[in-house]
Parts: structure tokens; sequence; C-alpha cells
């Protein structure tokens, strides 16, 4: 085999790995559970989902009424009725901070962090404050995107599995859809924001034009202080789409040569 062929292979390999368990799997593992817990029937919960969910949130945020010993095990979150969060990476993180939110009581701020499907963090207190400005709660948003999401990965992993196995052609274009995934994040994250920032109501105590939220960097919004920043979740999607771009080149490249050897 073409030695350029065979980086190839390595490059999607590894790219599909990343993809599928910092994403792929959480995704799978914990689709619907969120439904269930709203509906009271967490004990069709498989324990399948719960090991993937304690597994996942190792480390992470909670929200500050969240029971210690309720951490990172989702039967106890269930049970102190603690807010939950989805198991996949996080992507992108936005927290808030004000003189009503002080650090004793909030030292990271009001936190959110935004996944493939769905939220996790200060979630409650963030529509809250939403709320307050005029604007929809969170969930009104994304939720096209979020029901494909699953769908949408499983099939992109097909894609790349495809680009492994067969040396065609037409399948290296495949490799450029993850290429693209942080841009495609970051274009429909940002059309959100406007989205959310353009379409306030009347229901607000505080009256505010319309505006842009920051999409990355600090803001200001009234009285709050935003804070807008990449995630662990967003510098994977960067690893693969370095993987994959250097998987489509590669295979490029032995293609010219076999044909420049024929």
């Amino acid at each position: 085999m073409h030695p350029s062929l065979i980086k190839a292979k390595i490059f999607a390999t590894l790219a599909l790995l990343i993809l599928t368990f910092s994403f792929t799997l959480p995704m799978i593992a914990f689709h619907g559970t969120l439904n269930k817990i709203d509906a009271g029937k967490a004990d069709e919960i498989s324990s399948f989902s719960k090991t993937i969910w304690n597994l996942y949130n190792q480390g992470r945020y909670k929200s500050v009424t969240t029971l210690k010993e309720a951490h990172n095990n989702l039967e106890k979150m269930i049970e102190s009725a603690s807010e939950i969060g989805v198991a996949s990476l996080p992507i992108w993180a936005v927290s808030l901070e004000a003189p009503n939110y002080p650090k004793e009581a909030f030292p990271q701020g009001i936190p959110v962090y935004f996944h493939f499907d769905g939220y996790s963090g200060e979630v409650h207190e963030m529509n809250t404050i939403n709320h307050y400005v005029g604007m929809d709660p969170m969930w009104v948003g994304g939720h096209f995107e979020r029901a494909i999401g699953i769908y949408a990965l499983l099939f992109l992993s097909l894609g790349i599995i495809l680009f492994i196995a067969y040396d065609k052609k037409y399948l290296n274009y495949i490799m450029l859809i993850p290429a693209a995934l942080p841009l495609i994040f970051i274009a429909d994250y940002s059309y959100w924001l406007y989205w959310f920032g353009h379409n306030l109501h009347d229901w607000g105590a505080f009256k505010i034009k319309p505006f842009m939220p920051t999409v990355f960097g600090d803001g200001k919004i009234a009285q709050f202080t935003t804070h807008s920043y990449p995630t662990i979740g967003f510098y994977m999607l960067v690893a693969v789409s370095l993987l994959s771009i250097l998987a489509f080149f590669a295979k490029q490249k032995a293609f010219k040569e076999i044909e420049a050897e024929k």
C-alpha cells in the first residue's frame, strides 16, 4: 500500500476516535435521558447511560445549588433534583458577572456550557437573567441542530469509515466535512446569538436595544460583564479538523503519485 494512503488512514482513524469518544458515544448513551428525568421515569434510565454520564462529568462544573455528595453521580443528582447537563464534551463556555451575584456565592460567575446536544452549568439561572432583559430561554434556539446532531455525527462517522476502508477519489471529499466542523459550530453559534439579541420581548424588566452578544472574548450587557470562550470540546473539534485535513491531502497525494507511476 502506498505510504501516503497509510498515513491518510491513520489520520482519519485518529479523527474518528476523537469524534467518537468526545461526542458521538456520550450523545448516544445519554440520548433521551433528560426527557425521562423530566417525565419522572428515572427508573427507565439504563445503567450504561448512568455510567457514561458519571464518567464524562468528572471534574465538570456543577451548579452551586448541587449537593457536593451528588457531584458526578447521576442517581444522586436526580434524587436531589439537581440541575443536570448533557454528557458530551462542552464546546463553548459563557459566563456572566454582576454585582448581585457575589464572588463568594458564584466564584465563576454564572457559567453555561454549550454542547452539540444541549447545555450544562447554571442553565436555570442564565434563563432567569435572559428573561430579565426580555430574551427567550436558551432552549428556544437550536431545536433543529439538537434534534439532528446525533444522527449527523453517526452519518459523518460512517463517511469517515468509508474513507478509511475504500480508496475512492470521491470518498476523499467526505473528509472536508469534519474538517469544517469548528467553522460550522462557530457560524451556527453566532447566528443564534444574533437571533436572541435581536428578538427581545417587552416582558423584560430591563429594557435594552437589540444587540449582538459577544461571540468571543469579554463584553458588556446592561450591568452584566460577559465572558465567551471555547472550551475542551472545541479543541477536540479543532483536532478532528486538522487530522481530517491531513487525511484529505495525504490521500490526494497518494492518488497523484499512483497515477504518475502508471
